[in-house]
Formats: structure tokens, C-alpha cells, sequence
């Protein structure tokens, strides 16, 4: 596909648009970026979008067509994987899937805050009140780190959460909901199947047995595709 790739520069012009945020939001690094600029690596078709919406720009597209982005309100946003109550998986497992890249809109209440998507397997939220979360879901999360301390965990916080163990070579990324405790931390399934259990922490997220746990995003919102047939 051979598009002009004077939108990108034009666009990189524009005051607190730089080559290292492009390079954020691609999931990419800065040299591939400059590659891609020089010529010397191809535009790819699902890239358009990322980089239109960190551009806050509607690019031209292939043969002269337009490729319509809201560029107010779309943000790029990190595919994760997929989470599930007692899978765990070797660090590389998640490593390989973290340059897919979409895109949603922006969260007004945090408008600074990354954005990550992760589809969701098992049930282990199949009875979330008021609304489950099924296999199949995708949530979309605001990513913990960028809240920079200013939103405390809250009771009834749906979170992505990351267990490890075995030196920090394995890990299971699985969504719960939080209940707060004076001295500590609980991380509740809510299911219908028993064999799921809450993750009991101390403050300082330290469990006694050798894992540690890290809140990695705020559950935002729910969606699911309904298929044509």
C-alpha cells in the first residue's frame, strides 16, 4: 500500500506531538517510527488509525479515499491478551501479544491515562452485579501506573490484576472485584463456579507465600460483538 506520509510529518509538527509518543502509541520503538518515515519500513494498513488518532488527524488513505478517524475523541489503545482466573503462563506468553494495537475513545474522567484491552476467558465474573462479565468480553482499562496514586483503590473496583511466582518467570493475569480490609486486600471472583477463590494480600501486596500481586488497570467498560449468524 503506498500512501504519502506527509500527514505523519505534518502532524508530528504540532505542539506535544513527538516521534517518542508516536512510538507509545504504536507499541513500537522511536528508530522503527523513524524507519517508517525515511522510507525504509512499509506503513501498515492497521497502523493508520493508531497513528491518525495520536495525531488527532483523518489521514489520507490508499488511492486517494479518506479514512475517517474522529480525531477529538479516539485514543490508541494496547491489546493485553487475554485474562483468566488460574492460567498461568510463562512471561514471554504475554510479551508476544502486546503489539496489537485498536482503538477507542478517550476516557473523559481520566483524559491522560493509557487505555488497554484485554478479551476475557473463564468464568470466573460471570455473576458481577449489575452485569456479568462473560467469556468472550473485551474490557477496556485505564492503565494503573498513569494514575500516578491520584485515585485510591476503592471498594468495588473492578480490576486487572497480576499474579507471580517461580521468581517472577510465571504469571496469571486475571480480572477481579476488590473488597477493602483495614490490614489488607481481597481480589474477588464473582462466579457461579465454586472453584474460583479470592486473592488475599497484605497492604503492601506481598502475599506470604512467595507471589506478589500488582493492580496493572481499572476496568472501564464491558463490550461484547454480537455475531451476524
Amino acid at each position: 500500500m503506498s500512501i504519502d506520509l506527509d500527514w505523519i510529518v505534518a502532524g508530528l509538527a504540532k505542539p506535544g506531538k513527538t516521534k517518542g509518543g508516536l512510538a507509545a502509541a504504536l507499541g513500537r520503538s522511536a528508530s522503527a517510527v523513524t524507519a517508517m518515515l525515511a522510507g525504509q519500513r512499509q506503513l501498515k494498513a492497521r497502523e493508520i488509525p493508531v497513528i491518525a488518532a495520536y495525531l488527532e488527524v483523518d489521514p489520507p488513505g490508499a488511492q486517494g479515499d479518506l479514512i475517517k478517524v474522529p480525531s477529538q475523541s479516539l485514543v490508541p489503545v494496547r491489546v493485553q491478551g487475554a485474562v483468566e482466573a488460574g492460567s498461568w503462563r510463562e512471561v514471554d506468553a504475554f510479551d508476544d501479544v502486546q503489539d496489537e494495537m485498536t482503538y477507542d475513545t478517550r476516557d473523559l474522567e481520566f483524559p491522560h491515562a493509557r487505555l488497554m484491552a484485554n478479551d476475557i476467558a473463564g468464568d470466573s465474573m460471570n455473576d458481577l452485579k449489575p452485569r456479568p462479565i462473560l467469556p468472550g468480553d473485551r474490557v477496556i482499562s485505564v492503565v494503573f501506573e498513569d494514575l500516578r496514586g491520584r485515585v485510591p483503590l476503592r471498594d468495588g473496583m473492578v480490576l486487572i490484576i497480576e499474579q507471580r511466582t517461580a521468581g517472577g518467570d510465571m504469571r496469571e493475569r486475571s480480572i477481579k472485584q476488590l473488597e477493602l480490609f483495614e490490614d489488607h486486600y481481597e481480589f474477588h471472583p464473582r462466579s457461579t463456579n465454586a472453584k474460583h477463590k479470592p486473592i488475599v494480600v497484605d497492604r503492601d501486596f506481598t502475599a506470604d507465600d512467595g507471589r506478589t500481586v500488582e493492580v496493572i488497570g481499572l476496568v472501564r467498560k464491558v463490550m461484547n460483538t454480537i455475531p451476524i449468524s
